[in-house]
Order: C-alpha cells, then structure tokens, then sequence
C-alpha cells in the first residue's frame, strides 16, 4: 500500500502522541497498531512498520537519559543479553500462539504484576545488593519480556518497568532502562521484517519523526514530576489497554 500524504501527516501526529505514552509509560504501540491497520496495512506490515518509530523515538530517549545520568547502563547491559535473545525468539516463534488466547493473558498478568508494582514498588525495589538468585529470576524474566517484545512490543514497556522496579530502581530509572532495551532489541529485530518485506518505511519514517517530539516532552516531564506522576499515568494506561484487551 502506497501512503498518502494525509497518511504520512496523521502518521506524524500519531507518532507525537505515541511517543509521550511510550517514553513516559508504555502501551503506545497498542494505539500505533491501531492506526497503521486502520489506514490499511496488513497486520504483519503493521507490526513491522512500528518497529521504525519505535528505533527512532527510543534511541533519541536512550541517549537524552544517558546524557542526564539517568539510565543505569550496568544493570541494562547485563538484562539486555537475555532480552534480545528473547526478542530473536519471538520474532521468530510467537506468530503461532493464538491471538485471542495471548491477549487474555497478557491482560491478566498486566493487573496482577503492574499494579502491584504501581501502588507498593518499594516492597519489590532490592534495599541491599541482588544476589545470584534474585538475578537468575530477573534475567529469566527479561528472557520472557524479550519474546513478547519480539512478537508484538504492544505493552512491554509495563513488564520491563515491573522488572526493573523489582530489581532496586525507581520509577524514573525503570523508564530509562525500559527504553534502553527497547532500541537495541529492536534494532537487533527489525531487519527481520525488512526481510520478510513487512516494513513500510516511509510511513515508518514519519511516524518516528513525531514520535521524538512525544519522547522530549515525555522526558521533561518524568524527570520533572518524578516517580509518583509516573506510577499515576501508568496505572491509567495499564487499566485502559487492560479492559480493552479483556472486552474489545
């Protein structure tokens, strides 16, 4: 499908708005796949297509929260190794599980993981060093949010934000940790699409130009508002895209 320059003009707008949920929060994919489809991309060119916002808008939000002394790049390199060969899993494997059947899951383990994590993050945050247990169980865990991030990105950002909590950071390192991982596993996966000839780039293109606008905002206000703004706009999206995964 060849995009129209009113396309590529709602592409961008979408992007501004995805990019602000998915830097500050997550979940912005579920309303970029939305769109892609809605303006006439098969599903598989439409989930190969987000990947091209998702390089842009979170290598931008990488490199801003490196700048700031943000992100926590020890702990990211060490769960980023687990996490992208989970991604190159899912890339691969995940298109055989049953879309109705994943996504009841997925909604399920969003309340019962996220929203603990959301009110009482200090009863999973780590007061003294991890040890090898604790990691065995969080590297285990990003091997897992890897598949899902390779199959379809849409809500992953609440897993990693869960696990990185969970590992000792706060709200706002989580954040910076999840959009880390975000690009290097995307850009580990996205020539799998481009292969597989599931990647309109123009609109891709686009797409990620809005989306780095909605990350800057994002990042100002995260860092601004702190850990309690967080918690309070991830638990909206996360109840959203919950009941919308469990009804719609």
């Amino acid at each position: 499908m060849d995009a129209s320059v009113l396309h590529l003009i709602a592409a961008f707008f979408i992007g501004c708005i995805v990019g602000l949920i998915n830097v500050l929060a997550g979940g912005g994919s579920f309303l970029t796949l939305a769109f892609l489809i809605a303006i006439g991309l098969p599903p598989n060119v439409a989930n190969g297509t987000n990947r091209v916002g998702l390089v842009l808008q979170n290598s931008f939000a990488s490199f801003k929260f490196y700048k700031l002394n943000i992100l926590k790049t020890r702990f990211g390199l060490a769960v980023a190794i687990p996490t992208l060969i989970g991604a190159l899993l899912g890339s691969f494997i995940a298109v055989h599980i049953p879309n109705e059947l994943l996504k009841k899951i997925i909604a399920i383990l969003m309340v019962l993981i996220s929203l603990i994590t959301i009110y009482k993050p200090e009863r999973f945050a780590k007061k003294e060093p991890l040890n090898k247990k604790n990691w065995f169980f969080i590297l285990l865990a990003f091997f897992f949010i890897g598949i899902y991030g390779g199959f379809i990105q849409a809500g992953v950002g609440f897993f990693i934000i869960a696990a990185s909590v969970w590992g000792g950071f706060s709200m706002v390192e989580a954040n910076a940790i999840k959009v880390f991982l975000i690009t290097l596993y995307t850009i580990l996966i996205l020539p799998i699409f481009f292969i597989s000839h599931q990647v309109n780039l123009l609109v891709g293109i686009f797409l990620g130009a809005g989306s780095i606008l909605g990350a800057k905002a994002a990042i100002h206000l995260s860092i601004k508002k702190g850990d309690k703004f967080i918690r309070g706009v991830l638990l909206v999206i996360l109840v959203f895209f919950a009941i919308k995964l469990m009804f719609f």
